[in-house]
């Protein structure tokens, strides 16, 4: 089953936008910062004037990231467990700060991707013809 697209709108290339977006740059060009703070989207491009005020990424990229982290974190607590016996104020030393410093490391990361994704598919306003900009018609 092909998907057919119905709109005049150019075709945005998923993979690649998404990627641009988890390296920190603009989805369209790939060239200017997506990010002028840690996680503070810039409202356009820097680079090639794209807006990306847009966006809504919300609470996917924490959740994304729990999901990641927990799933590392409890091969990391099996492995630890399998391979040493130390007490639980040791494992504490070890995954705490792994988990923190690994969800800090991967929230811009999947922020990007969330960003990307919904660049390319003309997503929240990312769409010249659509009205999701104005929140009056979302109601």
């Amino acid at each position: 089953m092909a998907f057919i697209q119905t709109t005049s709108r150019p075709h945005r290339p998923l993979w690649p936008a998404m990627k641009r977006g988890m390296a920190g740059k603009c989805p369209s060009c790939g060239e200017g910062q997506l990010y002028y703070k840690y996680l503070k989207v810039n409202e356009t491009c820097p680079a090639c004037g794209e807006e990306l005020h847009h966006h809504r990424a919300d609470d996917a990229p924490p959740y994304l990231v729990i999901v990641i982290v927990g799933h590392v974190m409890i091969g990391i607590v099996i492995y630890m467990e399998m391979m040493f016996r130390i007490a639980a104020i040791q494992y504490l030393a070890v995954v705490l700060p792994l988990a923190v410093l690994l969800s800090l490391w991967l929230l811009p990361i999947v922020k990007g991707a969330i960003v990307g994704l919904q660049w390319a598919n003309y997503m929240h306003g990312f769409d010249p013809d659509g009205a999701d900009d104005d929140p009056e018609e979302w109601k």
